[in-house]
């Protein structure tokens, strides 16, 4: 039961904290990576490229192939993504369709809210997904590998890290694009 309350307590705190982000700055005086944004939006204090985050996570969150609000999909390098890409859930629409918050996909360092991804894999366990691309107002073609889903969980009960994370965002420029 504490655990479920530290995690309710976590993600409200990365919403708010996101939409205080997002209010603070008109979209083009922001630009975003990836990365930068995940965390600040979820709160998950990973740092690094991408597709690194799957690796960091073991041990210090909560890692699963099933989707959750505030829980960050990990997406493996391919496709002209060559260090991967993390979007953060906003919504789980149904078993195979969820919206994502992310940065730097349709737009180069831009935010895009709410958008669609569906998992395409053959055995529906979020491996492989489809993502809304901004520039066709539709769900891509393109299927892209994921490693899952990195959940921000609070610490565990004998962890004296009881509180979430403070994060602060940063503009960086890219090294690649998403």
């Amino acid at each position: 039961m504490a655990n479920g309350l530290r995690a309710l307590r976590g993600s409200l705190l990365s919403l708010c904290c996101l939409a205080g982000l997002l209010a603070s700055a008109p979209a083009q005086a922001q630009y975003w990576q990836c990365v930068t944004f995940a965390r600040a939006a979820s709160g998950i204090a990973l740092f690094g490229d991408a597709y690194t985050w799957w690796n960091q996570a073991e041990g210090r969150y909560a890692r699963g192939q099933a989707p959750a609000v505030g829980a960050v999909m990990v997406m493996k390098p391919g496709h002209g993504m060559r260090v991967g890409h993390v979007a953060m859930v906003s919504a789980v629409v149904d078993a195979r369709t969820v919206k994502l918050t992310h940065a730097n996909w349709s737009v180069r360092g831009g935010v895009e809210r709410d958008v669609t991804a569906i998992d395409v894999s053959a055995a529906g366990d979020w491996s492989e997904v489809r993502v809304w691309w901004g520039p066709t107002r539709s769900v891509g073609q393109t299927r892209y590998a994921v490693y899952g889903f990195i959940y921000p969980d609070a610490p565990s009960d004998d962890d004296p890290a009881d509180e979430a994370p403070t994060v602060t965002a940063e503009a960086q420029p890219a090294h690649a694009p998403a």
